[in-house]
């Protein structure tokens, strides 16, 4: 009987650490979201100056920097960012395709020809979460001078 309830207690020791031990391979918010380029989703990243779209134009482009598994500020520093991406000129938003889902900061600038002087340079930037794998999501970017 003393034996009996050895193993038992055994049993009861290996099938805990089994069930405990067994773990997915994910990241440590456990959502398996990695950002990164390679994926399905498009950011629409529109930098906005006090609610005003920013237009790319002739030399005058929107640029997107893009900083992956991040929320805090990367900086300035353009070279600090993972991926940069010019805007189409005619148009106030920039596409940023094939992401993955995770988490990002989104820094933007361009030039506002609405302020004196003409051409005013604005930038901003904002942290950037999500678990959506595929799709268009749209995230407006707030720029100052």
């Amino acid at each position: 009987m003393k034996g009996l309830k050895y193993f038992f207690f055994i049993l009861t020791f290996v099938v805990i650490y089994v069930f405990t031990s067994c773990t997915k391979d994910n990241d440590t918010d456990g959502n398996n979201c990695i950002a990164d380029t390679g994926g399905s989703l498009t950011l629409v990243v529109y930098p906005r100056h006090h609610g005003a779209s920013i237009w790319s134009h002739g030399n005058y482009r929107d640029t997107v920097y893009v900083k992956f598994n991040t929320q805090v500020f990367p900086g300035t520093n353009p070279l600090k960012y993972d991926l940069a991406l010019a805007g189409d000129s005619g148009e106030d938003h920039v596409h940023v395709e094939g992401m993955k889902c995770g988490d990002y900061y989104i820094y933007a600038t361009g030039w506002d020809t609405t302020l004196a002087p003409p051409d005013t340079i604005v930038r901003g930037g904002i942290p950037y979460s999500t678990e959506a794998a595929y799709g268009e999501i749209i995230i407006n970017v707030p720029v100052v001078e």
